[in-house]
């Protein structure tokens, strides 16, 4: 089952997720910017976006807890995703990954490319990736 984050996932979502502060993680709930993914009333996974330049949505964060990796679950999440997006009339979505993740290779196979690069201090460089959404 996959839906949208609610105020009762909370305190879950930031005991895994230490990207984020707490305070914005009740704005992307508030805001229905997570979208979490459910196995028998189990948190398996969660995948959380905000808007690029304000009209673009960029996937910020896709995890699935240990134990669900490759199995499709990520698939399943990322197409969910991008469905909404489609519904709600966007036609393209980003993300990104460090050149040193095996996630740019995951986004690849679903169809995003490449479309540029950011280069922090101290970091490995960030891909940028990039899919039009209704096309095949």
């Amino acid at each position: 089952m996959i839906r949208y984050a609610s105020d009762r996932d909370f305190e879950q979502l930031s005991r895994y997720d230490k990207h984020i502060c707490e305070a914005e993680l009740r704005n992307c709930i508030k805001s229905k910017r997570i979208l979490i993914m459910l196995s028998d009333d189990t948190l398996t996974g969660w995948l959380r976006f905000n808007l690029f330049w304000d009209n673009i949505p960029f996937m910020n964060m896709l995890y699935l807890l240990e134990g669900y990796r490759g199995k499709g679950y990520g698939s399943r999440l990322v197409g969910f995703w991008e469905n909404e997006m489609l519904k709600n009339k966007y036609k393209m979505v980003l993300t990104s990954t460090q050149s040193n993740e095996r996630a740019q290779f995951f986004y690849r196979k679903m169809g995003y490319a490449d479309c540029g690069a950011l280069l922090l201090p101290d970091e490995p460089l960030e891909i940028i990736l990039s899919k039009n959404l209704g096309q095949p």
